[in-house]
């Protein structure tokens, strides 16, 4: 469902409390200043240690928000942790009711929830139900892209075709399936889980932030393992953010690390595309059709 100038967004914070004030006005402003209107849903600056209020509190605001027929969008205000907490006997009320006790007609339903790092959880429990969430900047984040990407978020949720991204291929030829991007902590956690999509011929998009390289051997080997890596149609690889090696200790480069564990894999793999923990985080639907091209470099959405 495309927004339009005048659409009621809501504002939630599954995950960790929100901690910058600011960068919270500021991509409020962003979203005013494109003709839309924000609400806060209660208790959204809350906070129970790491978490943004007890999974009660939080996962309330995820029901208020699905039930409001104005709602056309959902932001998330932040990341961090505890989204996944909330999917525990859930079931998504724009479906079911059982869960949160409540039905929603899914025509008055908000078709988009925007965030990423561990909002990735929600994403992919909506697009088990068939809707496309965006992988994309939070409302504490937005403030910090520039405008490409600022306009292509915007034009994005407005149903408008977005220009290919760029980045470097390393062969495999080229495919064609749905697009699942995810912080890859999040989505090792999720393998094998009721939330875990189907990834049969999907291109896998993954990032991620201050992992240590051998932690990231380790979660792409526990890939390998499970056999899923052998099922998937290709891999887009984004921003790997502070993720050098620890100081004064023998370790491989995060280069190589990517390359060791995936570049025997057979599949169309392009790295360095501009999304994740860092700017530019080019927005990227959820389980929609992409072509994802090894020889060329680039993601481009088919739908």
């Amino acid at each position: 469902m495309p927004l339009e100038p005048g659409d009621r967004v809501w504002v939630i914070a599954p995950s960790g409390p929100v901690l910058d004030p600011a960068a919270i006005a500021r991509g409020v402003e962003i979203w005013q200043d494109r003709g839309f209107r924000v609400q806060f849903a209660a208790g959204w600056d809350a906070q129970t240690g790491f978490l943004a209020g007890t999974d009660a509190q939080r996962r309330s605001q995820l029901a208020a928000a699905l039930a409001d027929p104005g709602c056309r969008a959902i932001v998330c205000a932040r990341g961090g942790y505890g989204s996944a907490r909330l999917l525990e006997d859930w079931d998504w009320p724009l479906f079911a009711g059982r869960g949160a006790g409540l039905m929603v007609d899914p025509a008055r339903s908000p078709l988009w929830l925007i965030g990423f790092s561990d909002i990735t959880a929600l994403l992919w429990s909506l697009a088990r139900q068939g809707v496309a969430g965006v992988h994309g900047p939070l409302l504490t984040t937005l403030g910090q892209e520039p405008a490409w990407t600022v306009d292509r978020l915007f034009n994005l949720l407005a149903g408008q075709s977005l220009e290919p991204l760029q980045g470097q291929g390393w062969g495999g030829g080229a495919v064609v399936g749905r697009l699942f991007p995810g912080n890859l902590t999040v989505i090792a956690n999720l393998l094998n889980t009721p939330l875990q999509p189907a990834l049969e011929g999907a291109i896998l998009a993954i990032e991620d932030v201050t992992e240590y390289p051998y932690r990231i051997d380790r979660l792409l080997t526990q890939w390998r393992l499970s056999g899923l890596l052998r099922a998937i149609g290709g891999i887009a690889i984004g921003h790997f953010t502070a993720c050098d090696p620890p100081p004064n200790r023998p370790s491989c480069s995060m280069a190589e690390v990517l390359r060791d564990r995936l570049g025997d894999l057979g599949l169309p793999i392009v790295s360095g595309l501009p999304f994740g923990h860092e700017s530019p985080n080019a927005a990227l639907p959820v389980g929609t059709l992409a072509r994802l091209d090894g020889e060329a470099g680039t993601l481009e959405l088919l739908s």
